[in-house]
């Protein structure tokens, strides 16, 4: 039976390239990086290279580079830590309804903290209005955060603009680029970024290891204690081999972006009008055109969306309803709920993201197959009109 994966927002397999940067680490190289001998300053300098290659990436310098073990902590780290340590000049928070639970959940703690939180409405394509942050400021606003490119629809938000509104008046601007991060162009500089996260398995690097920037001046309350490393930000012995693999996958993602940019970009649009032309009553989720390369999130009439996702996998087809986060929830979607994706739409949603070994055959056998699940499964529907 033909396997076809089609989870890369979920995560990525590690590239080989990067599994032998990491074998170094944990084979020769073991020490501990706060070791004063040699075998302690070989993996110093492994976590240096990685930072500063990270870094270069970024647009930023590598002081302002903190490793963490994923875009949830160093999303969970931006949010608390900002709002901790600038809550003397105000308790105001602007998020949106569709960001990553690391940020929701965190907000929502915030708010049982004193701290008040606005949650701005998207469009129906999945794209906040400049309009209505703007709409949302307020004197005692201290922290903004606004995800790059959300990790349901692709959708592809407005940043720059919101950070330099966030500039101007001097108001923290945090970006959750987990999903961005080498597939589009993230430089913290032109994103007018205080304080950004990305993750390492998104690009094909290991489980377990992600990075924070803080732009120099940025305050931030640290939220770990018991140690000197990461600049005293972020105590704890650091993961020295997924660090090194973190750099070696983010170098490869930059170089090799514009290809695979162009690549995913006619797979994904293969897909899509492949599945619009043979399957009636189905939705596109998110812009068309302001989403990315590799994004394909569709709903489906009348048709249940586990059972939709437990055929595709009896077929070999790997595919998500949604955030790898939430796959355990029966709730709808959050993000389609904030979109005003229609009820009887709503469940039936299937998230397809590509990556950078699928192929035009993968796309076939997917168009091949996918028909037949859903016509059997409205058939089964008691709710679909025959």
């Amino acid at each position: 039976m033909k396997r076809v994966y089609l989870d890369h927002s979920a995560t990525t397999p590690v590239r080989p390239e990067v599994v032998e940067e990491m074998m170094k680490y944990l084979t020769d190289n073991w020490g501990n990086p706060s070791s004063v001998y040699s075998r302690g300053r070989e993996a110093r300098k492994g976590i240096d290279e990685a930072r500063e290659k990270i870094a270069h990436l970024l647009g930023a310098n590598p002081q302002e580079i903190i490793f963490t073990s994923g875009g949830t902590e160093a999303d969970n780290y931006a949010v608390m830590g900002a709002a901790f340590a600038n809550q003397k000049k105000g308790k105001h928070i602007i998020t949106t309804s569709i960001e990553h639970h690391a940020v929701l959940d965190t907000c929502k703690f915030l708010e049982r903290q004193g701290f008040e939180v606005t949650f701005l409405p998207v469009t129906p394509e999945g794209i906040v209005r400049v309009e209505d942050f703007e709409r949302a400021l307020r004197q005692d606003t201290i922290l903004v955060s606004v995800m790059h490119v959300n990790n349901e629809v692709g959708t592809i938000q407005p940043v720059e603009e919101i950070g330099r509104v966030c500039r101007e008046k001097g108001i923290i601007f945090h970006v959750d680029a987990v999903q961005s991060f080498g597939k589009i162009p993230v430089n913290v500089d032109e994103l007018n970024a205080d304080l950004l996260s990305i993750s390492a398995h998104k690009i094909y690097g290991p489980k377990g290891v992600g990075c924070l920037y803080i732009r120099k001046g940025t305050k931030v309350q640290k939220l770990f204690y018991g140690g000197a490393q990461e600049r005293r930000r972020r105590p704890g012995t650091e993961n020295v081999a997924g660090i090194v693999g973190f750099g070696k996958a983010a170098e490869l993602a930059i170089k090799e972006m514009g290809e695979e940019t162009e690549k995913l970009t006619k797979l994904r649009d293969k897909l899509i009008a492949g599945l619009q032309e043979k399957i009636s009553d189905i939705k596109l989720n998110g812009d068309p055109v302001q989403r990315i390369c590799n994004n394909v999130n569709v709903s489906f009439k009348y048709v249940e969306g586990e059972s939709l996702l437990l055929s595709l996998d009896m077929k070999g087809i790997e595919a998500s309803s949604g955030s790898a986060c939430t796959s355990g929830s029966l709730d709808p979607s959050h993000v389609l709920t904030a979109m005003g994706v229609p009820f009887e739409f709503i469940h039936g949603s299937v998230r397809m993201t590509l990556g950078r070994d699928n192929t035009e055959e993968d796309i076939d056998y997917v168009l091949e197959v996918f028909p037949e699940i859903v016509d059997r499964l409205r058939e089964m529907s008691p709710l679909y009109n025959k």
